[in-house]
């Protein structure tokens, strides 16, 4: 019964991981296949790159805004909608439905309504006297997408944040309103440190998508202007795809994948120690 299983691992997995492993070492050429084994020196190149490390910044930066922003409006509208809001349930399916959109189409949903000609949030903006540069600047390319990523991953937060606020017993709630008539301190003191446990999952599944995103800054700006919104994913592509250094491409993807494990390693153990 396993055996589905274990080759959809192996296949998919271990044979794609191993094949890259292998492509680092080597020059490859398209059409040719691998010319010759070149040792660590796609490692030394790709540690020595400055676009590289402007990818991992400019990946670092996304990270740090959209995911803790996703984390915060998630569970508050989770929590505003336990209170038992008017219309909350037609509000769980609207909010629901980003979850259901491929990044691609956010990404091209962006350029529509970013757009100077006639794009509903540029006029939107310019009606309170606000204009924000979101083509022509890195900043403004890069606050677009983020915008855009939490809109559609803020739903997934709000869903789980509102599945652990429903686990939790109501005598639980009634004994809190004993001490303080406010629900914000009993959101604080009570819900968000009992939902944290499954919270914290949430937040490590946002990390891992935020740090390989790929589809919506892509299909928004194609990295640009220049290169000022080229996340890693992108920076990735074209070396290997549009510039066919799959040997380079290979290491820079393994690269990259250890400093995930890394900080992945480091946020389980957090996790751990807020958990005990």
């Amino acid at each position: 019964m396993l055996l589905p299983a274990i080759v959809w691992v192996i296949a998919f997995t271990f044979f794609p991981l191993i094949s890259v492993l292998h492509f680092s070492f080597t020059s490859y050429v398209l059409g040719q296949g691998i010319t010759g084994y070149v040792g660590l020196q796609n490692y030394i190149d790709v540690l020595e790159s400055a676009e590289f490390w402007h990818s991992i910044a400019i990946t670092a930066i996304y990270v740090a805004i959209a995911v803790p922003a996703e984390v915060v409006l998630g569970f508050l509208l989770a929590w505003l909608v336990s209170l038992g809001a008017s219309g909350s349930r037609v509000f769980r399916g609207i909010l629901a439905a980003p979850l259901f959109t491929m990044e691609v189409a956010v990404g091209y949903l962006g350029v529509t309504l970013y757009t100077d000609q006639g794009g509903p949030i540029t006029l939107v903006l310019g009606l309170l006297g606000i204009h924000i540069p979101w083509f022509s600047t890195g900043w403004g390319g890069l606050l677009g997408a983020i915008i855009l990523d939490i809109w559609r991953w803020t739903p997934f937060v709000f869903l789980i944040a509102l599945a652990a606020i429903g686990a939790i017993p109501a005598t639980i709630y009634e004994a809190a309103l004993l001490d303080t008539r406010s629900h914000w301190q009993i959101m604080l003191r009570l819900a968000l440190p009992l939902c944290w446990p499954v919270m914290t999952v949430a937040i490590l599944l946002l990390l891992v998508e935020a740090l390989k995103v790929f589809g919506l800054p892509f299909a928004l700006t194609s990295g640009g202007p220049g290169t000022s919104t080229q996340v890693f994913s992108i920076a990735d592509y074209l070396t290997t795809i549009q510039f066919f250094d799959f040997g380079k491409g290979s290491a820079m993807g393994i690269i990259f994948l250890i400093l995930v494990s890394i900080i992945i390693t480091f946020f389980f153990r957090q996790m751990r120690r807020n958990i005990e």
